[in-house]
């Protein structure tokens, strides 16, 4: 099932904004022993103290704000070459890169997709993945996804990344140019453009 979260006219609920004041509470409340309460007395007194912590709220909810999700069995007994003629679509891949393709875990996943909407190279799409707790989708999940949704990339072009063994960034890419459904696994040397949808997984980092 494909589960799509966009700006609606859904509101924050109640209970949402009790346990976002109640977290923060909790952390004031742990390191109260930390500060200066005349220090504290005049940060409180700032105006935009308000402002400031509500804008950083903002971004974090921004975030997760028009994500994708998609849960799909893999099958990890593919060979790289296996998984990706199983998505039916026109390859356009370096079988040295295809060979790097890391295999991942789990017999089903649940990915996660997000749009940054902008330019991006590799380094900082790796911060973008860090800052929503997800890591890059390996290419298995993302060719699994393609091949149980065929008409998946027409609409939302997608994509996953990873290094080599020399440190290089290489790339899995779905996409329909014109009439045909492609696949590009290739070594990326160049950003990425801001219609792209990242394919990622939980982080599994506390």
């Amino acid at each position: 099932m494909n589960k799509i979260m966009t700006p609606s006219a859904k509101t924050t609920t109640e209970d949402q904004i009790n346990k976002a004041v109640g977290n923060y509470r909790a952390l004031l409340e742990k390191h109260s022993p930390e500060f200066d309460r005349d220090a504290v007395q005049q940060a409180l007194g700032s105006k935009g103290l308000a402002t400031d912590m509500f804008a950083i709220f903002r971004g974090y909810v921004e975030r997760f704000a028009g994500m994708i999700v998609r849960t799909v069995s893999v099958d990890r007994s593919r060979t790289p070459e296996q998984a990706l003629v199983a998505t039916g679509r026109a390859q356009h891949t370096d079988s040295k890169v295809v060979a790097t393709m890391p295999k991942g875990n789990s017999e089903e996943v649940k990915v996660v997709f997000f749009k940054v909407g902008k330019f991006v190279s590799d380094d900082d799409l790796e911060k973008e993945y860090a800052g929503r707790n997800l890591v890059p989708a390996d290419p298995f999940s993302l060719a699994a996804v393609n091949e149980a949704y065929q008409a998946f990339a027409d609409k939302y072009p997608n994509g996953t990344h990873w290094k080599d063994d020399n440190g290089n960034w290489c790339f899995a890419a779905f996409v329909r140019w014109d009439d045909e459904r492609d696949v590009y696994v290739r070594r990326n040397a160049y950003d990425w453009g801001g219609g792209w949808w990242f394919a990622a997984l939980a982080s599994t980092k506390a």
